[in-house]
C-alpha cells in the first residue's frame, strides 16, 4: 500500500532494511501452492519490490503483480523483471482475468482497516480466482496481542544503512481498540544532517474465527489457519516442514478455495 513512506518511497532502503537472501516467503508460498497444487497462473496482491513475484516466476509460475506505489513497481519491473507488474488497489481491481491461485504475504491484507475494506479485498479475489482457485496469505495475528501490553511498551529502534547515509528508525505500536488497528509511529533520523521523519501507518487486526467467518461469507472455504512455521517465525519454516494446529504466535497463515457456493450476507 502506498502513502509518503520512506521505505516504500525508497524500495532499495525496504530490501536493505527486510533482507530476505534465502527467499524464504516466496520458497514457502511455492510449498503451499504445491502442497494444494494449485496451477500455474499467480497473482501477488501487494507485490511491492516484486522479490517474491520474481522468484515464483523463476520457479514456474505465471505471476502478475499488483500494488499501488509507482516507486515499488518501477523496481520491481527493473530489479526483479519476468512478472508483470500492474498499479492497482488490492481494495478493489479488476485485471479482467483469472487466477488459480492469489498469493498476499506480508500482512499486506492487513492494510484493510474497515469492514467495507476487506469485503471489497475478498470480494475482488473471489472474481479473479477460476473455481477451485487458492486465496494463500500471512500476516500478523490479531489474537496474540490480547493481554499482551508488554509489545507496546518499549519503542524499538533499529540502523540501515545506503549510499552512505545511516538511518535510525524509532518505532512504537499503540493499539487503537474501537478501530481494531494496530497503529504504528515510526521515527526516522540520519547522520547526513536530515531532519527528522515521522511516519505513521495501521494494521488491522484480524481474529482467526472472525477471518474464517469473513472467508465463508465471500464464498472461501479455510484449508489451513496456523500460526506456525513460516518465512517470519521463529524458528522460521524450513523445506517439508507442516503446519502446527494452533494459531497463538504472532503470525497467521492461511489457506483457503474458492467454492462454487456464492457470497453470503454476515448478517
Amino acid at each position: 500500500m502506498s502513502g509518503r513512506n520512506l521505505l516504500t518511497d525508497h524500495p532499495e532502503l525496504y530490501e536493505l532494511r527486510f533482507p530476505d537472501p534465502g527467499h524464504l516467503a516466496a520458497r514457502w508460498t511455492e510449498s503451499v501452492l504445491g502442497r494444494y497444487a494449485a496451477g500455474r497462473h499467480v497473482l501477488d496482491i501487494g507485490c511491492g519490490t516484486g522479490r517474491d513475484a520474481a522468484w515464483l516466476h523463476a520457479a514456474g509460475r505465471r505471476v502478475v503483480g499488483i500494488d499501488t506505489s509507482a516507486a515499488m513497481l518501477a523496481h520491481a519491473r527493473s530489479r526483479h523483471p519476468g512478472p508483470a507488474y500492474l498499479h492497482a488497489d488490492m481494495r478493489g481491481f479488476d485485471l479482467g482475468r483469472t487466477f488459480d491461485a492469489a498469493v498476499c504475504l506480508d500482512s499486506a491484507l492487513l492494510h484493510c482497516h474497515t469492514n467495507d475494506d476487506l469485503d471489497a479485498f475478498l470480494g475482488s479475489c473471489r472474481r479473479h480466482l477460476a473455481p477451485g482457485g487458492l486465496l494463500v496469505a500471512e500476516m500478523r495475528n490479531g489474537a496474540y496481542f490480547l493481554g499482551r501490553p508488554d509489545l507496546l511498551d518499549a519503542p524499538r529502534t533499529d540502523t540501515v544503512t545506503h549510499d552512505g547515509v545511516t538511518r535510525t528508525s524509532r518505532t512504537t505500536l499503540r493499539i487503537d481498540h474501537g478501530a481494531q488497528l494496530l497503529r504504528r509511529t515510526r521515527v526516522w533520523t540520519s547522520d547526513d544532517g536530515s531532519p527528522p521523519t515521522e511516519q505513521n501507518s495501521a494494521w488491522r487486526l484480524l481474529f482467526p474465527q472472525e477471518l474464517r467467518r469473513l472467508l465463508a461469507a465471500h464464498g472461501f472455504e479455510v484449508l489451513a489457519l496456523y500460526d506456525r512455521p513460516g518465512p517470519r517465525t521463529e524458528p522460521p519454516w524450513t523445506e517439508g516442514a507442516r503446519p502446527a494446529g494452533t494459531a497463538d504466535s504472532d503470525r497467521l497463515h492461511l489457506v483457503a478455495r474458492r467454492t462454487d457456493s456464492p457470497e453470503t450476507s454476515l448478517v
